[in-house]
């Protein structure tokens, strides 16, 4: 607009210093030069306000530009990824649930490596049965005590039947993962309790534990975890309080340990393991390799027992995992080096079950140390279990594999390790919540246990007699040899 200005102006005076010169005409062309100049100024007015009034107006800035609504192919997507999201956490659960099946055959190996060839077989039978008759009475009884509707955050009261589910519900993934936690806690009393104890008697007891006592502390400790897979949901007593243990170090470990405790107390130590005036006498096992093999696949285990209790599918089961790695690997060594400075000279059996003891530490507090702390927990763990060993000896109580030390003593050290430990910072509060959750767990499980143990001993019988030791429960119980090419008993 300027320049189309400029240019009629410059022709206005151009033409005016021609016709200047006319004689004749000079005065009245100025004239209308003039209003020509007036009428253009007007003119060029009315175009700028034209121009700003079709000006465009400023670019928003991308923070203030409104988001953009989103479409049903936004909202598709998006429910996509979630159902792949909960189809990943229901194969994790299966996954991690059947290496933690695995764990029975380690149970039974260790177990078989520590004990004498003449009870091998009893010892696998027991290992097989426990799981068997924990998950039926699991399906029909433990299941729903353990998740089902809270009465006042103690038992759960219905889901006893579950079996009206659809095929493809969730609920199914989450039992599985649960019936092998509540089999492992069976079977870490056969143990404890094994080369004196009567084979019917042990499977009344796994009956007992899976369908009640452990599944009463499961309920304190864990009972909204249904919640999420169409059962129940009110939080148990425990639970309420801010109770946490991840994994199980108490609802899992030390219930089987307080269990086991209960449970050689009340069958009594094997034929010939101490001395009249109460010298421990050694009954070294018949197949250290085989133990150091349960051992390691208790140890693969583990990593679906840790990992799988996110439920989900995401980046903390890494953590979890390394944690899961160094806490054993530590309590290995503070284990054989604690032994080897008590006797002179390194124990494989103290080493094995240092590295159990340092699996059952973490167990509780995986989720929330770091793996520094996990190491600590790791070396203490291991310490534990030499001092819990020679404690239990010098008090005359035998346990065959090391349970108690492994499974209870750590099982309490693992629970109060959550407060201890915990990334966010300590809490005394949170401390003293530990402290009353893992005691009041397994205060109760001893006892309900010891009165177990002492009405199947009154019905049944628990304890093997002396000549039954002596010949070997794969004879007195199966009138069977595992090793018929070789001589296993005692007596020729």
């Amino acid at each position: 607009m300027l320049h189309f200005r400029a240019c009629l102006l410059a022709f206005a005076v151009t033409l005016a210093t021609s016709l200047s010169s006319a004689e004749d005409g000079g005065g009245k062309i100025e004239a209308k030069l003039d209003t020509i100049i007036q009428k253009l100024d007007a003119s060029q007015g009315t175009l700028n306000e034209v121009a700003r009034a079709v000006k465009p107006a400023p670019a928003p800035s991308p923070a203030a530009a409104p988001a953009a609504a989103a479409t049903p192919a936004d909202a598709a997507l998006k429910s996509d990824i979630e159902n792949v999201q909960l189809n990943l956490n229901y194969v994790w659960m299966v996954a991690t649930g059947a290496l933690v099946f695995v764990m029975q055959a380690g149970f039974a190996m260790v177990e078989l490596g520590f004990a004498r060839a003449k009870n091998s077989i009893n010892i696998i039978m027991k290992n097989f049965l426990d799981f068997c008759i924990s998950a039926i009475v699991f399906l029909f009884l433990g299941f729903g005590l353990m998740f089902g509707t809270s009465a006042g955050g103690w038992i759960g009261t219905d889901s006893f039947w579950i079996s009206n589910h659809a095929a493809d519900d969730k609920m199914w993934a989450f039992w599985f993962f649960q019936v092998v936690f509540a089999g492992t806690s069976c079977t870490i009393v056969s143990g404890a309790m094994a080369e004196r104890t009567k084979f019917v008697g042990y499977l009344i007891y796994a009956a007992l534990l899976a369908g009640i006592v452990y599944p009463l502390g499961g309920h304190w400790a864990w009972g909204s975890f249904g919640g999420a897979f169409g059962v129940g949901g009110e939080k148990g007593w425990l639970e309420a309080m801010g109770f946490v243990d991840f994994a199980g170090s108490t609802v899992v470990h030390g219930c089987g340990g307080a269990c086991a405790l209960a449970g050689i107390l009340v069958v009594g130590a094997r034929h010939g393991r101490f001395a009249k005036d109460g010298t421990p006498r050694l009954i070294a096992g018949h197949n250290i390799p085989l133990a150091a093999l349960g051992v390691f696949i208790l140890w693969f285990g583990w990593f679906g027992f840790n990992a799988g209790s996110t439920l989900v599918g995401n980046g903390t089961i890494g953590r979890i995992a390394v944690n899961t790695t160094i806490a054993p690997a530590a309590a290995a060594l503070s284990a054989m080096i604690s032994m080897w400075f008590v006797q002179g000279r390194p124990d494989v059996g103290i080493t094995l079950n240092g590295s159990l003891g340092g699996a059952v530490g973490v167990t509780a507090c995986c989720a929330n140390i770091s793996p520094a702390s996990a190491f600590i927990v790791g070396l203490i763990a291991g310490i534990i279990t030499t001092v819990a060993t020679i404690a239990l000896e010098r008090m005359q109580i035998d346990d065959a594999v090391g349970a108690v030390p492994v499974h209870l003593a750590n099982g309490w050290w693992g629970t109060l390790s959550v407060a201890l430990f915990n990334m966010d910072g300590f809490d005394a509060h949170k401390l003293g919540v530990q402290a009353l959750g893992t005691f009041s767990v397994t205060l109760t499980a001893f006892t309900v246990c010891f009165a177990i143990f002492k009405l199947v001993d009154k019905l049944v019988g628990l304890r093997a007699s002396d000549n039954e030791q002596i010949d070997g429960l794969d004879f007195a119980e199966h009138a069977a040899n595992a090793y018929p090419d070789f001589q296993t008993t005692e007596q020729a």
